[in-house]
């Protein structure tokens, strides 16, 4: 039985907990099925927001789902709306909470500094001679302790709760093997106090302390856990930044007379004032005046929607012009906003984290090493007696093969070369969340390509003006340029500034010593209609259909048939007349940005297959998509937010593995239900956090180039991940047989984290022209 299908059954509800203390997706794994085990329950759980979104049957209590999760190991508790307060409202009332936001890297960060300050002394003192003093090894045992104990505790917690349920992960090793080679040496320094009583190495033969090598890995492993939790913790903040999208307040109308209130506040009927440049604080529908509101958060569309009475209007929305008054038809939970942030929601809950290749392979590779380590500790005590030497060389032993195994390497594997891929993709303008976005990368075959704002700039520019009746294309866009001036309206700011730059340039080729459109007199406007002037003593007309004949202008049917064919091939038609008799037809597009096509070609080159999504008309998808080389067949248009989710699902459901880039608060939903989401730099911080990749730029290639910058970043990690094996592979069988010191094993080991480090500094040079 699906979701949808058991929410729809009165008998069952839906139950969000918060959870503390998962670290990996077996964590997940285990949570959901124990959850599972309850007769009728179904569970979600998400990684990043630590949280399940749990459908419930009747008979089952939230106590019996937060002892469930809390008799696995975590805590739990059932998700808290939080309250609504004046000067803060909940836009949407999507019921988000700040609980544990930074707690997971609020809690590391004490204990990395901790570490990394301790580590230092201890790593010097061990491993330079020239900082070694008598009796030094007592120092480093006393600065060691607080980092293996303290620092370390996420690890050892986390392994105390896998063995609990008899499993293992990387934080069993780093557990172990952190204990054993901090319990080992000071085993070793108390059987022999004087053991460092003299700088140098002297009396070492006997196996040597090992606290650098327990402390160095506790910090390291630190390290990459704390950037780890803070990548984790941006995975919600798309749906606050969505929510923060809603206006703050609102005018509202009451007996003649307006008063302010907080959005949250306001109900079903209220009737609001909405002047220009402010925003719409929620759903409703005009009930008195026109304009044209700006829905290109929302909506995607790239030219604002010409409204007026009985129009309908969504909030977060931008009134550009004219004095609305709208009557709130959906307030709260029921607005667009909220129901977008939910879209965003549910897609991240329903994406199933990617499981780190570490922790799959430690999954089998743990156990073995406890077993190898106990069966050399067993078969030296059974070979070489269980008194005297014979207990020590199985103790040593055992530890080489626990130190050679120890994960450093195996943990910096991952971190060190995610960290110099990031740093070089920053450096390009190019953002990585994190190594789950790298494993997506590997198999997209199919990718989404947002119109408004991500092919094109999102911003209307002239691309055309036809001339008739005696006039002549440069007078139309001067005289249109004159009158439109005057206005505020976006279409007529596009208008008046190409009209300037012909003037420019007619001024640049006859030597002028300026260029200037002529004044304006008599200015009048019509929000939602056009505007009428006098110019140069001749009264001009621009605007749409309907403003020119209430003007008493007369459009012949060949006129009509040259606006109707402009529109059809995608453009945005505006009329002038001059003296009351139509003189030209202005054509305005979407301006399609520099490097699109060669991008998409690329694209292409890789693999990818190309699809354009946008909210916008057919005509103008059509005509983009054949602008840059995208199928005709792949173009999706007239397509609402949510029609975009519905879109990538179908796309998976058919076997792709899919990519999305958009910009827009309408792409955001469909950029965390894709199984790439890409996020461009010039658009809202809500598609940026919803994104698994960010390009900061505007050019279309820099997608192509985190494509190409995250798959090389995987085949890095890939291989330090088996350059870290091979070490181990081949140093645990030596150190089983006896045959590698403690401390060999510990140089064995730093030699594969230099190596692991040294392969991930090559990726400074991606995109660096030979």
């Amino acid at each position: 039985m699906s979701n949808q299908e058991l929410l729809h059954q009165p008998e069952t509800r839906v139950v969000e907990l918060d959870i503390e203390g998962m670290t990996c997706a077996s964590c997940v794994n285990r949570v959901e099925k124990k959850l599972g085990k309850l007769d009728g329950v179904q569970a979600l759980v998400n990684l990043p927001l630590e949280s399940a979104h749990v459908t419930v049957p009747a008979g089952i209590t939230n106590e019996q789902l937060v002892e469930t999760v809390n008799a696995a190991g975590y805590k739990a508790k059932v998700h808290r709306a939080a309250p609504v307060v004046e000067d803060e409202p909940v836009a949407g009332g999507a019921g988000m909470t700040d609980d544990g936001a930074t707690g997971a890297a609020s809690q590391l960060r004490p204990r990395l500094i901790l570490a990394a300050a301790f580590t230092v002394p201890v790593f010097l003192i061990s491993m330079v001679t020239a900082f070694q003093f008598p009796q030094w090894g007592w120092v480093a045992a006393v600065l060691a302790l607080p980092v293996v104990t303290w620092s370390a505790w996420p690890f050892h917690r986390a392994a105390a709760i896998n063995a609990r349920h008899f499993a293992s992960t990387m934080d069993t090793l780093v557990s172990i093997g952190v204990a054993a080679a901090y319990l080992f040496s000071a085993w070793q320094l108390f059987s022999d106090p004087l053991m460092t009583q003299h700088p140098g190495m002297e009396g070492m033969e006997q196996g040597g302390l090992y606290f650098e090598v327990a402390a160095v890995v506790t910090t390291f492993l630190l390290l990459g856990r704390y950037l780890e939790a803070n990548a984790k913790q941006k995975a919600g903040d798309a749906l606050h930044a969505l929510l923060s999208l809603g206006a703050k307040d609102a005018t509202v109308l009451r007996d003649g007379t307006e008063h302010r209130t907080p959005a949250d506040r306001l109900q079903v009927g209220d009737v609001m004032v909405v002047r220009p440049g402010e925003k719409i604080a929620t759903d409703g529908v005009v009930i008195e005046g026109t304009s044209a509101v700006d829905a290109s958060l929302v909506t995607g569309e790239s030219v604002p929607v010409e409204v007026g009475p009985d129009s309908r209007v969504t909030g977060a929305t931008i009134n550009t012009s004219g004095r609305l008054l709208v009557r709130a038809t959906r307030v709260g939970s029921e607005t667009t906003l909220a129901q977008m942030a939910r879209l965003v929601s549910q897609a991240q809950t329903g994406k199933a984290p990617i499981a780190r290749l570490a922790d799959r392979i430690s999954a089998v590779f743990v156990p073995v090493v406890l077993a190898i380590a106990a069966l050399t500790f067993v078969l030296w005590l059974l070979f070489a007696g269980a008194e005297g030497g014979g207990l020590r060389s199985a103790f040593i032993a055992a530890v080489a093969v626990l130190v050679i195994a120890c994960p450093c390497a195996l943990g910096l594997a991952t971190p060190v070369g995610l960290l110099t891929g990031t740093g070089r993709g920053a450096q390009l303008g190019i953002l990585i969340k994190g190594p789950q976005v790298l494993e997506d990368t590997r198999t997209v075959d199919t990718i989404l390509l947002d119109k408004t704002g991500t092919v094109t700039t999102g911003m209307l520019a002239v691309d055309s003006t036809l001339a008739f009746g005696g006039f002549e294309e440069h007078e139309v866009l001067r005289l249109a340029g004159a009158v439109e001036a005057a206005s505020e309206h976006p279409i007529a700011r596009a208008i008046a500034a190409a009209a300037v730059a012909q003037e420019t340039q007619k001024a640049v080729q006859t030597a002028a010593d300026g260029a200037r459109l002529p004044s304006v007199r008599d200015f009048r406007s019509a929000p939602g209609g056009g505007v009428t002037g006098t110019v140069e003593g001749r009264l001009v007309t621009a605007g749409r259909t309907g403003w020119l004949k209430e003007n008493g202008i007369a459009i012949t049917p060949e006129q009509l048939k040259l606006l109707e064919a402009a529109e059809a091939a995608g453009a945005t038609a505006i009329w002038l007349a001059v003296d009351g008799t139509a003189a030209g037809i202005i054509n305005l597009r979407d301006t399609i940005k520099d490097g699109s096509a060669a991008a998409v070609e690329r694209m292409k080159s890789l693999g990818l297959r190309p699809i354009l999504l946008t909210g916008d008309n057919a005509a103008v998808a059509a005509q983009v998509a054949a602008a840059v080389g995208i199928d005709p067949a792949d173009v999706y248009a007239g397509v609402l937010p949510e029609g975009k989710v519905e879109v990538v699902r179908a796309l998976q459901a058919s076997g792709a593995t899919v990519a999305m880039a958009g910009d827009g608060v309408n792409d955001a939903a469909a950029l965390a239900q894709a199984d790439l989401g890409i996020a461009m730099g010039s658009g809202t911080d809500v598609a940026i956090e919803a994104a698994d990749l960010t390009v900061m730029g505007n050019d279309l290639s820099q997608v192509v180039q985190a494509i190409e910058l995250s798959r090389r970043t995987l085949a890095t990690i890939k291989t330090n991940l088996f350059w870290a094996f091979f070490y181990n592979a081949v140093g645990i069988p030596v150190a089983a047989l006896g045959l590698l010191n403690p401390m060999i094993a510990g140089a064995a080991m730093a030699a594969s984290s230099v190596l692991v480090v040294a392969n991930s500094l090559r990726l400074r040079s991606f995109g660096k022209k030979v």
